[in-house]
């Protein structure tokens, strides 16, 4: 993003927690969801287009989706089947394509009532042509509710957020800075990045104080975002900070810091090959929305020769605040990642360990749980072991996970001599002495992809102020044949 965003919240429930209780809230048919309550949830079928499921799947899974009564969970725009006896919930960006889908929802009676949600506020000119289809398809009743639910950005973890993942190389720092770009092109980027920080700071029930960089992008963005935010403030009967479903935002003195820093003001960091968990994840893995996917070899055979080579399985992983491992150690160094997973391997077997034991000294080798727990004496450690056999399972889930992940993770640092990269990218943006020349790394064909090249060369470039030295051109290879090699 050209412009990036840090907000400290007003209030003790973090934006993951308040953005999970609008979408629960939305999915009880816009009424306040109430934890451990007794009754059968009513039974829902959940539409939503790739902007709505990229908002939903980080925060809930499709088991708490099932305890909240959906049955099914189905894009906008793939075909369905009618369902006439149950409810739909929607949730969807007002866009031209997905009004005219739901149209033609309505037209063609899928379901039994429609609770129509949107991501961002939907215009009067498109509320009408859904009022409009509803009335030619005499289905008005049908229609129960509609709201805008100003929920237009996905939360990754308790205190981050991004704008959006779909088209999000519109609103990227190339859209932003490239020289044939429109004015009107631009108008719409500082739009979109508006929309969204509009919505986070509704969700979060609070009017920030706005800091910005001038003369940037970051400044459009800060003056726009300010205008919405005093026309909302001005409207007292239909403001969006003073509703009581929002919480006492508006009344706290305690409003939040929004700083917007341009991008250019730090190009190095982006580029720069890190050493920590959670950003080599990132940076050498598909990793996205808190999903992490994986291919892993089936299995090294000799195939016969001419034979096709054996597909690879993908897997995937969710990294989510569930995960006790990765919220410890997402931040950590790699060799300590390392460290803690063989640590945690021995934890488990150890207690595994135990709980055999016990078994084999109660002569109960092979006896069921039932068996257990219907002994009188001595049988107190052992029933404690059985009764943690799920949180056992789950710790060994975890630590299956971690070894995946962090194996294909060294796989990729020892394959690309990461540990290199990132060691002199240090040392070149602490401006301390180089121990090698550039061109060394640069010229050697083990270490790095093209991409990893390019991305040293220009950490150097952004941090020296300064270009490489005619030896270096003369000597290896020329600026253009260094982009021509990257891509």
């Amino acid at each position: 993003m050209a412009a990036a965003a840090a907000a400290t919240a007003a209030a003790a429930a973090s934006i993951r927690e308040r953005q999970t209780v609008a979408l629960k809230r939305m999915l009880n048919f816009n009424v306040p969801h109430i934890k451990n309550s007794t009754g059968e949830p009513v039974w829902k079928v959940l539409i939503y287009d790739r902007f709505g499921q990229d908002i939903i799947s980080p925060l809930l899974s499709v088991k708490e989706l099932r305890d909240m009564g959906i049955t099914l969970h189905l894009l906008l725009h793939s075909d369905r089947d009618p369902i006439p006896d149950v409810p739909a919930v929607y949730f969807v960006m007002p866009t031209e394509e997905n009004i005219d889908r739901m149209c033609q929802d309505l037209r063609n009676q899928l379901y039994e009532s429609y609770y129509l949600n949107f991501i961002s506020a939907i215009s009067r000119s498109k509320l009408e042509d859904i009022a409009n289809a509803a009335l030619a398809a005499s289905a008005v009743t049908q229609v129960a509710k509609v709201f805008d639910q100003y929920l237009n950005f996905i939360t990754l973890e308790d205190d981050m957020f991004v704008l959006c993942n779909q088209n999000k190389e519109l609103v990227s720092y190339r859209a932003i800075n490239r020289p044939d770009i429109t004015d009107t092109e631009m108008e719409t980027v500082m739009d979109t990045i508006v929309d969204s920080l509009f919505c986070f700071f509704v969700t979060l029930g609070a009017v920030p104080i706005i800091r910005c960089s001038r003369g940037t992008a970051a400044e459009m963005v800060a003056v726009k975002l300010d205008k919405k935010l005093r026309e909302n403030l001005r409207d007292a009967r239909n403001s969006l900070f003073t509703g009581d479903t929002l919480g006492a935002g508006q009344f706290s003195f305690q409003r939040p810091l929004l700083v917007l820093v341009d991008r250019n003001i730090d190009l190095a960091t982006p580029l720069h090959h890190t050493w920590t968990y959670q950003a080599l994840v990132h940076d050498v893995l598909d990793f996205h929305l808190n999903r992490v996917n994986l291919e892993e070899s089936s299995g090294v055979e000799n195939s016969p020769a001419g034979a096709r080579p054996k597909r690879k399985n993908k897997k995937s992983y969710d990294l989510t605040p569930v995960d006790k491992f990765w919220q410890k150690h997402k931040g950590s160094p790699f060799p300590e990642v390392a460290e803690s997973v063989q640590q945690e391997l021995e934890s488990y077997r150890a207690q595994e360990d135990e709980v055999k034991r016990l078994k084999s000294i109660m002569g109960l080798e092979g006896e069921d749980e039932g068996a257990i727990s219907m002994l009188s004496d001595n049988t107190a450690k052992l029933t404690s072991a059985v009764s943690s056999l799920p949180e056992l399972l789950e710790k060994k889930r975890l630590i299956d996970l971690h070894t995946n992940v962090a194996t294909a993770v060294l796989e990729h640092i020892k394959a690309r001599k990461l540990d290199v990269y990132f060691e002199y990218e240090e040392k070149i943006m602490s401006k301390t002495t180089l121990d090698k020349s550039l061109l060394d790394i640069i010229s050697d064909p083990d270490a790095g992809t093209p991409e990893d090249k390019m991305r040293l060369f220009l950490i150097y470039y952004i941090s020296t102020q300064q270009a490489p030295s005619e030896g270096f051109y003369q000597d290896g290879l020329s600026s253009g044949q260094l982009w021509q090699h990257y891509h």
